[in-house]
């Protein structure tokens, strides 16, 4: 079967790899919110977490490809604020799957995971963006209240 020369040449354009800046910015995008998400997702993972690393990895890596894609596309940067509200709204629903009320013990468990999982969107959207430096500094703030302020805080069970 002979490939008509107008579709053979569509299909090149279609699937041919884009040039070496777009493949940085992309790349670079993509890997900043894998590692931060990896490295929110390791410290719940540490704890016994049912949200780990591979669930802070998917979020922040699907929140950063949400609003990086249209950027690719020439959105405009404040057009992508639209994207960036249904995402927000969207792991809304994803950290509310994680809160549990434990009726016997009249106790809400998983709220730092919810939480957990929101922040770790915003930090995505934020390498998405390209913001690598507020990406890392949240990361950073993030890993300080989940890590170093349970040791400041008197002896509670808490997710």
């Amino acid at each position: 079967m002979i490939i008509p020369f107008a579709v053979s040449q569509t299909l090149a354009n279609e699937f041919s790899l884009p040039d070496a800046e777009t493949l940085t910015v992309v790349g670079a995008r993509l890997l900043t919110a894998i590692a931060l998400g990896g490295a929110l997702g390791l410290e719940r993972e540490s704890k016994g977490r049912a949200a780990g690393l591979k669930t802070h990895i998917l979020v922040s890596v699907g929140s950063a490809l949400f609003v990086l894609a249209p950027l690719q596309m020439g959105v405009a940067p404040g057009d992508v604020t639209r994207v960036m509200q249904g995402i927000v709204s969207g792991i809304g629903f994803l950290g509310a799957g994680a809160i549990l009320k434990l009726d016997n013990e009249e106790r809400i468990q998983g709220l730092t995971t919810a939480a957990g999982i929101w922040m770790t969107s915003a930090i995505g959207m934020a390498a998405g963006m390209g913001m690598y430096l507020a990406a890392g500094f949240t990361t950073l703030a993030a890993l300080a209240v989940v890590s170093a302020l349970p040791h400041l805080m008197p002896e509670k069970k808490n997710d």
